[in-house]
C-alpha cells in the first residue's frame, strides 16, 4: 500500500494520508481509508483560488453533461470541490463513490467470460459508442472512455513531456482500443460497463477537431475488436 500525504485530503481524510491507486493524463487517483470514495487531485490544476473555483465549476458542469449522456446505466456520481494543498495553493480535487466490486477492461481476462457474458458486454459496449457518438453530433463533444494511466507521479510527469508525444500518439492510436480501456469498469453485481472519468477536453477548437475526428474513426476498430470479443473471446493486448 502506498500512501501519500497532503493537506488537500484535509476535508476528507483527518491524518492526511489516502492510498494511491491509480494515475492518469493530469490526476492522481486516491481511495479513502474506509474505501467508500475515489479521490482525484488535478494535478496540473494547482494555482490561485479564482482559478481553481472556476476550474472546479468548469469540470462540475462538464461531468453532469458527460453523465446525462451516457445515462444513469453507464455513469457514476462526481462532485468537486477546492482544497488547499501543503504548497499553499488552491487545487481542485473530484470526488467518486469507490466501485469495490468493478474491475477495469483494461484488466479483464476475456477467455475467461462465458458466451453469455460476452454477449452482454458486448450490447454495453456497442451502447456506449452509440451513446458517445449521439454526444458528439449533438454538442460536437465526447467523453473520453479509454484512458492513460501511470503507476506514480513521476511517471506521468515523464509521459507528458514533449518529447514523448511520438509514444503518446502512438498508445492512442494503436494501444488505446476500448477493450483496453482504464476509464470504463465492469461492475461484478449488474455486470454494467460504467464510466468513471469525466474531464473535459481542454484544448483549442483545432485541436478538438482532430481529435475527436480520429476517436469517431477508431470507433470502427473497437467495433470490429468487439465483434471477436463477442464470438471468439479475443482480445489483442
Amino acid at each position: 500500500m502506498a500512501l501519500y500525504a497532503d493537506a488537500v485530503f484535509a476535508p476528507l481524510d483527518l491524518d492526511l494520508h489516502l492510498e494511491r491507486i491509480a494515475g492518469g493524463n493530469e490526476t492522481e487517483v486516491y481511495r479513502t481509508d474506509d474505501a467508500q470514495y475515489v479521490v482525484k487531485v488535478k494535478s496540473e490544476e494547482a494555482g490561485s483560488d479564482q482559478a481553481a473555483w472556476q476550474q472546479a465549476k468548469t469540470l462540475q458542469a462538464a461531468a453532469a453533461e458527460f453523465a446525462a449522456a451516457v445515462g444513469p446505466r453507464h455513469s457514476i456520481e462526481n462532485a468537486y470541490f477546492v482544497a488547499r494543498n501543503s504548497q499553499g495553493q488552491a487545487q481542485v480535487v473530484a470526488v467518486q463513490p469507490f466501485l469495490s466490486q468493478a474491475i477495469a477492461l483494461h484488466d479483464i481476462d476475456y477467455t475467461a467470460l462465458t458466451p453469455q457474458q460476452r454477449r452482454k458486454l458486448a450490447k454495453e459496449l456497442r451502447n456506449i459508442i452509440k451513446l458517445s457518438l449521439k454526444m458528439y453530433l449533438r454538442n460536437q463533444v465526447m467523453p473520453d472512455i479509454y484512458g492513460r494511466t501511470s503507476s506514480s507521479k513521476a511517471e506521468r510527469k515523464f509521459l507528458n513531456q514533449p518529447y514523448m508525444l511520438p509514444w503518446r500518439l502512438w498508445s492512442f492510436i494503436i494501444k488505446r482500443n476500448l477493450l483496453r480501456s482504464h476509464n470504463l469498469m465492469l461492475t461484478a453485481d449488474q455486470q454494467r460497463v460504467v464510466l468513471v472519468d469525466y474531464d473535459p477536453v481542454q484544448r483549442s477548437k483545432l485541436y478538438k477537431l482532430i481529435y475527436y475526428t480520429v476517436r469517431r474513426l477508431l470507433f470502427w476498430r473497437d467495433y470490429a475488436l468487439i465483434w471477436l470479443m463477442e464470438k471468439k473471446g479475443f482480445v489483442p493486448n
